[in-house]
């Protein structure tokens, strides 16, 4: 990447929930935006942490020790191996951070797991 990103304008030509795109790669991470909305797959990621910042609506990450409800501009790491589904009812903007080989759906597989997109 040779310039800066404007988030808004990737987000804007993602068409449907759930299907994040990466925008910058530092190292072996990728940082990618979604928008959500409904629930997400219950799944865990083995081998990584996962960061989710919240940058517009409301999202909720349930995980069986309670639930962690994020608006915008907070920000929750989930630690590695931890169950969790990430919930949005009326829909959000948000930044992931993870390893450029993570699935979206970790360890659970299903109708949506995304492939890699670069945005």
């Amino acid at each position: 990447m040779t310039g800066p990103v404007d988030l808004a304008a990737v987000l804007s030509r993602i068409d449907r929930p759930w299907q994040p795109r990466t925008v910058a790669v530092l190292n072996d991470y990728d940082v990618r935006v979604v928008r959500t909305h409904g629930e997400f797959t219950r799944h865990s990621h083995p081998e990584t942490d996962e960061v989710f910042l919240v940058l517009s609506g409301s999202l909720t990450i349930r995980m069986d020790d309670g639930d962690v409800a994020l608006g915008p501009g907070q920000l929750y790491v989930v630690p590695r191996g931890t169950p969790h589904q990430p919930f949005s009812p009326d829909g959000a903007e948000v930044l992931l951070v993870e390893p450029s080989a993570t699935v979206n759906t970790g360890d659970s597989p299903g109708e949506l797991t995304a492939e890699r997109r670069l945005a």
